[in-house]
């Protein structure tokens, strides 16, 4: 199908509604990912909620965009990002056989699966608005980011009316950070410098300007609030290539001119913090535990792993001379204790191929996306839960990032779709045939 006809002014109130609704149902989506109450059996079923209900919402809305008359007619493209990350799933599943705790491995199974099929039917709900209503200003990136924006916006507000409940003291109670115990500083970092990198995709098309403006602003307040080392960085790269693309030759070289300026301010003020630069060169604490990781944990169970988001036997490791913790804190050596080196290879090959996909893209706007989602995510699987580690929203982003790249409309129409069209969207069908 070629765009050819624009939206017909009757789609116009039904746009609208998606937007409002797409936003509302990825942010309770991602609210799901928060402990937002002390009782954790009531945090359970919020998250129980929030995840399965949005699941369902975002199926309804793409069948309300079916029925509008768009047709689903996708093909895979870049066929190994979808076959490994499917590879991936299914060894995990498998892992069930010899984990020591197949209930708990099964239970992130699931919400891992879970979260694949909301960004699979979200995923699809923007490219056939793209497809079939080409006027519509309704933008994967625009949604996201007023999503996150508003997310954000309550912890600005909480930390001002109940800083005790949105604010994490460390360092001996030295440094706040914003996040509390309702989510992890850095993994708040992580979703601020997402939240920003979409919203910039405004900022350059002009859209509201002054307000896209302000929310860039206050998100980056947020970031510099949670005290994220590694998230200031992502933002730092996502800043950096959005000015490489840039038209202007002057802008460009004024983002290198200013990122060599700034490092001298920046090195000691965000890296060299309580702890000082031995802290930092230990990635606070991890690197010690990482090492045990590798050199007591992987020789015992090296090809397949301890199971589905498993690094020992018990449901803890902890070495001589390391702290005790269920998880690794990065997500390539928690993919590697949890499925062995066959599951690490299949994680890397996707990640790859997943890279690879953004890169040959012919779109640079698309190309962009790629960078804005992966910079920050990668960056936070370093040293947190990760896209591969246990369940949070860097999956769902990672996932999303899945299916822009290998999901591909398919224009050719059989004779039954074509009918179908014709029947829901008289003006497209010229354009269809």
């Amino acid at each position: 199908m070629t765009n050819l006809l624009p939206a017909a002014a009757p789609h116009r109130a039904f746009l609208r509604t998606l937007s409002v609704l797409l936003t509302a149902i990825v942010l309770i989506k991602l609210s799901g990912f928060f402990a937002w109450n002390d009782d954790i059996g009531i945090t359970r079923i919020l998250k129980l909620v929030t995840r399965l209900g949005m699941t369902a919402a975002v199926y309804g809305t793409y069948s309300l965009i079916i029925r509008r008359g768009a047709i689903d007619s996708f093909r895979w493209h870049n066929g190994p990002v979808p076959l490994l990350y499917g590879a991936y799933l299914l060894l995990g599943l498998a892992s069930l056989l010899w984990s020591r705790n197949p209930g708990y491995s099964f239970l992130q199974w699931v919400m891992d699966l879970e979260s694949l099929v909301f960004a699979y039917y979200f995923v699809k709900c923007f490219l056939l608005i793209k497809e079939f209503f080409p006027e519509s200003q309704v933008r994967f990136y625009h949604v996201l980011g007023n999503a996150v924006f508003l997310i954000l916006l309550v912890f600005l507000v909480g930390a001002l009316v109940a800083p005790d409940t949105f604010y994490r003291l460390t360092h001996g109670g030295e440094e706040a950070r914003l996040g509390g115990f309702i989510m992890n500083p850095n993994e708040l970092g992580m979703l601020c410098v997402v939240g920003i990198a979409c919203l910039m995709f405004d900022l350059e098309r002009r859209h509201r300007t002054v307000l896209t403006a302000v929310k860039i602003g206050l998100l980056l307040g947020a970031l510099v609030l949670t005290g994220s080392r590694s998230s200031l960085v992502g933002f730092v790269l996502v800043l950096f290539f959005h000015l490489r693309q840039a038209g202007n030759p002057r802008l460009k070289w004024a983002a290198n001119v200013a990122a060599l300026l700034a490092l001298p301010a920046v090195v000691p003020l965000v890296f060299i913090k309580q702890g000082g630069l031995e802290e930092v060169l230990s990635m606070t604490g991890r690197l010690p535990f990482w090492h045990a990781l590798l050199t007591e944990a992987l020789p015992r169970e090296p090809l397949l792993g301890y199971g589905f988001m498993r690094i020992s036997y018990g449901d803890y490791f902890q070495s001589v001379h390391t702290y005790a913790a269920q998880m690794a804190h990065n997500t390539f050596i928690q993919v590697l204790m949890n499925l062995g080196l066959v599951g690490f290879t299949i994680a890397m090959l996707q990640l790859g191929f997943t890279i690879r996909a953004f890169v040959r893209q012919a779109d640079p706007q698309v190309r962009l996306l790629g960078a804005g989602l992966l910079i920050p995510i990668l960056i936070n699987s370093f040293t947190e839960f990760g896209i591969f580690g246990m369940t949070n929203y860097g999956i769902l982003f990672y996932q999303f990032l899945i299916f822009f790249g290998s999901l591909h409309y398919h224009a050719r129409l059989s004779p039954g779709e074509q009918l179908w069209l014709h029947r829901r969207r008289p003006e497209l069908a010229l354009a269809a045939a």
